[in-house]
């Protein structure tokens, strides 16, 4: 049953510059936009939404042979379900999504986990011919892991680790035949932007000072 319904989302919905967009890539697009506008506005539904549109990214990624960006999807739905019990748990507690940014160890920490998970999984796709662009597609998928664990803890460099990810993501979609996924990318990239600046902006603090103490925000989150 599961490989039947694949098969209706990867129907193509419309052709787009002689290329074909399937249904699942279509709508799993539409609901990463709608996560991404969430977690703009630090809403915990972003969460659910994220996951529901993981699922069906998962059937477009497996269709284009990105066995790095459908590994990413998996991965995604776990780390949302993870994301989505600490955002409650911080709702429930505050009444609100408390965001910050992260201290230099934070920052060293995530760094490492991006270049070195990025090495050590595109090896792996490598050696197992399991994607046309190993390295590349790895660093999407380790990437977008790592934004997802900024993202719950609520800390302002989820959004410049989204950025990093959009740049290679851009190209990376158009090259494997999802030229619409590649611009959604772009629109990511410009919806990126906004969330980087407006969390930046509540934090109240500044890059120079990440370990100061976070700034809690008020009356502006959705349930």
């Amino acid at each position: 049953m599961l490989t039947d319904l694949f098969g209706i989302l990867n129907t193509p919905a419309f052709w787009l510059a002689g290329k074909p967009v399937p249904w699942s890539d279509l709508i799993g697009n539409i609901f990463a936009l709608l996560t991404v506008g969430l977690a703009l506005k630090r809403s915990v539904w972003s969460w659910p939404v994220q996951i529901l549109g993981s699922i069906l990214l998962l059937s477009a990624s497996l269709s284009a042979h990105l066995g790095g960006n459908a590994s990413r999807q998996v991965v995604i739905i776990a780390a949302a379900v993870w994301g989505w019990s600490t955002w409650q748990k911080s709702k429930s507690e505050t009444g609100s999504i408390e965001v910050r940014w992260a201290t230099w160890k934070e920052r060293a920490v995530l760094l490492a986990a991006l270049i070195v998970g990025t090495a050590v999984f595109g090896t792996v796709l490598k050696l197992g011919d399991w994607s046309w662009n190993p390295y590349p597609d790895a660093y999407i998928f380790i990437g977008s892991l790592v934004a997802m664990y900024a993202q719950g803890k609520a800390i302002v460099e989820f959004w410049f680790v989204w950025l990093a990810v959009d740049l290679v993501g851009i190209p990376l979609a158009v090259m494997g035949g999802l030229l619409f996924s590649g611009i959604v990318y772009f629109i990511f990239l410009i919806m990126v932007l906004m969330g980087m600046r407006d969390w930046a902006k509540r934090s109240r603090q500044t890059i120079s000072s990440p370990s100061s103490a976070a700034a809690t925000i008020h009356g502006e989150e959705t349930a």
